[in-house]
């Protein structure tokens, strides 16, 4: 929790996988929305995690490119 805890801000929402390391968020002050991909469940109304996903894979690839980039930088590719 301490990770997610510095990087977002308390209030937030969040959607996750059923990951049970998650399972505190609610109790950490987050709106938490999961998806359980081993219960086949992949979206729930406009709640899904495969946009996330996605973005990442591309990032991933398009960073590859260039050696990975600073976090200052990252918002321009």
């Amino acid at each position: 929790m301490p990770i997610i805890q510095g990087k977002i801000l308390e209030g937030s929402t969040i959607h996750t996988n059923g990951w049970r390391a998650y399972d505190g968020l609610i109790l950490n002050g987050y709106d938490h929305y999961r998806m359980f991909h081993h219960e086949n469940e992949f979206a729930r109304g406009k709640s899904h995690v495969n946009g996330m996903e996605a973005f990442w894979s591309y990032a991933k690839r398009r960073l590859a490119k260039f050696n990975g980039c600073s976090s200052q930088t990252f918002i321009f590719h």
